[in-house]
């Protein structure tokens, strides 16, 4: 053995800022290097302490060469007499003293635990396998994936709907993957009361009451009271509601909507025809088919009722859209009457609407389409994608959140006695087969924006902010993720080499949507995988900002949005006065649940991360930093477009303007 070291190095530990982010554990080190490496030293040791915002330097000696410095090997143990506390660490900086005084440095940015083991730390830029030139990050590679599929595991939630991850409580997530969040406080104050109330409510003065006081400086919940009687404000709803991912244009009428010509004609204009207006591509249609003979719930000990209505609008020459035919049920007949804007029952039956609308808003478009998509996303990224990869660092900002708030649907909102057991016609018995028979009907093209909108013909409609709004969201979003891949992937061979990125997509296909649904099964170019991550980054951002935060403001007064409806559909044309009307309605206090729940869902939280920003380091580094930059300036330029244009409006559009919009699915 050599008398002296034949390697030096100096070595910063570097804790991060945050106020509990230091321990007082034992953390040793060990320097890998190509050919050889260190025995373990430990840090924190004399008047070296583990403080937040502060680093520990040391000189590490090594008897032997390493080689090139490939990785670096941290091990937190609890010291006896201390607390085991968790430390985050930024990042560990290395030099070499003598021949080479350049720093290199083993970015870390995450919490450790003692039970954690060993844990290493690699330097270098983001890279794709087939880039990896030493055989040692390889394998570390291989190792941390193997750790991340045993820890993180696959669980089926519904059959037939995508997978979620097999833990029970956000507690097992661990404090990377789990997050505290300051939720700005809900005004819940005038509907405390109302809870123990299992009554129906007496009568629309009643509840107006109940109304003004929670509808206090909402102005949008207002504009929703004082219009939701009117035509044209139904269809305003349609593609500027919280749900605007239904309606669609029509060519040619659907054989089970029992409409005729005549019976249409007075609410088409004057000299022309319902063909006509088909043609033009005037005719649009709602379709809550994914509701049929779906179980209804039992409220307060009392059934309630779901229909799966077929509604057909018609866009005027002044741009609106008007509701003009509606048949609550899916199979035509005598006791089935397709109501007409001139029957005394029309608006029941456009309330009808809304409460299928409702159900499907709920369970489909916000918690499949965004939850479900998020975690979907977020597991298989930890199983299958190392996070050295680009897209790992890329992705994991939008999803991660997803896994925690998604555990505490399923174990509250989505679980006995929460608000879907408690108050909403979709039930628990309902919830399997909702959302199995919606996951049958996803499409990969309907979660892309473009593809979606010229699908439904919704592309060039006149007031349809959320399609003008979602597209230049898209386009932005698009635009930095292609930038993005481009940085990694060369050319297209590069992706169809990248065996992780497939690992990757396999697990996404194995336990999301069905074998129909359009997903690719594997990924040939650049322009196919940027538009896939584009989708999923939309999903759990812009979408989910669409979905969720504008849910108070159109379910605030009730008979807008009845979570419930407490009589059956009715099967003949008669009379309907506003008392019958009120008897459909849900009671008391199945009303304060819903609208407790949507309170607290549509407060964005006080530190939420606004879209395209980052609190990762790598975000702040070199390319990243610019492409960053450049997608940041084009959402502020959207977002001061949307504030003028809102500005000018009676009833704005506000949910996707960038600025409100949160990086991921975190409420």
């Amino acid at each position: 053995m050599a008398l002296f070291p034949c390697e030096e190095f100096e070595v910063s530990v570097h804790t991060s800022p945050g106020l509990t982010c230091g321990t007082l554990s034992r953390l040793s080190i060990i320097l890998i290097g190509s050919d050889a490496e260190t025995q373990p030293i430990t840090v924190n040791h004399g008047d070296r302490h583990l403080l937040p915002g502060t680093q520990c330097v040391l000189r590490v000696q090594s008897p032997v060469r390493l080689g090139r410095l490939v990785l670096v090997r941290l091990r937190l143990e609890p010291r006896s007499g201390f607390p085991d506390l968790d430390w985050h660490c930024s990042h560990v900086g290395v030099r070499r003293l003598g021949e080479e005084p350049e720093l290199q440095v083993f970015l870390c940015d995450k919490w450790l635990k003692t039970t954690d083991g060993d844990v290493e730390l690699r330097s270098g830029k983001l890279c794709l396998l087939k880039d990896e030139t030493e055989e040692k990050l390889k394998q570390h590679r291989d190792r941390q994936l193997q750790q991340q599929q045993n820890t993180v595991r696959w669980r089926k939630f519904v059959d037939g709907a995508p997978q979620c991850v097999d833990m029970n409580s956000a507690s097992d997530l661990g404090p990377n993957l789990s997050y505290t969040s300051k939720s700005s406080s809900a005004n819940l104050h005038y509907l405390k009361g109302l809870t123990g109330r299992a009554e129906p409510w007496s009568s629309f003065t009643e509840l107006e009451t109940v109304f003004k006081h929670n509808a206090h400086n909402n102005h949008i919940a207002q504009f929703v009271q004082a219009h939701w009687k009117e035509d044209w404000y139904f269809g305003h709803q349609c593609v500027n509601g919280c749900n605007p991912l239904l309606l669609r244009q029509i060519k040619a009428l659907p054989a089970n909507l029992a409409v005729t010509c005549d019976m249409l004609r007075p609410f088409l204009p004057a000299g022309s025809s319902l063909q006509r207006e088909l043609q033009r591509g005037s005719v649009y249609l709602l379709d809550y088919e994914v509701l049929e003979g779906v179980p209804s719930n039992q409220i307060n000990g009392k059934p309630s009722y779901l229909s799966a209505p077929l509604c057909l609008l018609h866009l005027n020459t002044q741009g609106q859209l008007l509701p003009i035919a509606i048949q609550l049920q899916q199979s035509p007949g005598p006791l089935a009457p397709v109501f007409l804007p001139s029957d005394s029952a029309w608006l029941l039956a456009k309330t009808w609407v809304h409460s299928a609308d409702f159900q499907c808003h709920q369970l489909f478009s916000h918690y499949l389409r965004t939850h479900m998509m998020g975690e979907l996303s977020c597991v298989a990224t930890l199983r299958q994608l190392p996070e050295i990869h680009p897209l790992y660092q890329l992705l994991m900002p939008h999803v991660g959140t997803s896994m925690q708030i998604n555990i505490q649907a399923r174990n509250s909102l989505l679980a006995a006695n929460g608000v879907f057991d408690k108050a909403t016609s979709s039930g628990l018995q309902s919830l399997p087969v909702l959302l199995s028979r919606a996951s049958e009907r996803i499409r990969y093209r309907s979660l892309c924006v473009s593809d979606d909108l010229t699908e439904r013909g919704l592309s060039s409609l006149p007031h349809s902010y959320y399609a003008k709004d979602a597209s230049r969201v898209w386009e932005a979003l698009h635009r930095f993720v292609s930038r993005w891949v481009d940085l990694y992937y060369h050319g297209d061979a590069a992706v169809q080499q990248d065996s992780e990125l497939h690992l990757w997509l396999q697990d996404i296909n194995d336990h999301g949507f069905s074998q129909d649904s359009g997903f690719p099964r594997c990924f040939q170019t650049r322009s196919e995988v940027s538009k896939f991550f584009t989708m999923i980054i939309f999903s759990c951002s812009a979408l989910h900002a669409a979905l969720n935060f504008s849910q108070l403001d159109f379910g605030l007064w009730m008979p807008n949005c009845p979570a419930a409806m407490l009589r059956p559909p009715p099967q003949t044309k008669g009379e309907v006065t506003e008392d019958d009307i009120i008897s459909f309605l849900p009671d008391v206090n199945s009303t304060a649940r819903v609208l407790t729940v949507l309170a607290l869902l549509s407060q964005p939280a006080q530190d939420f991360v606004p879209l395209c920003h980052y609190r990762e380091a790598i975000f702040k580094v070199d390319a990243h930093r610019r492409l960053v930059e450049e997608v940041q300036a084009e959402l502020t330029a959207i977002s001061d477009d949307i504030t003028q244009r809102n500005s000018q409006l009676e009833l704005p559009y506000p949910y996707l303007c960038p600025r409100r919009i949160e990086n991921s699915v975190a409420i």
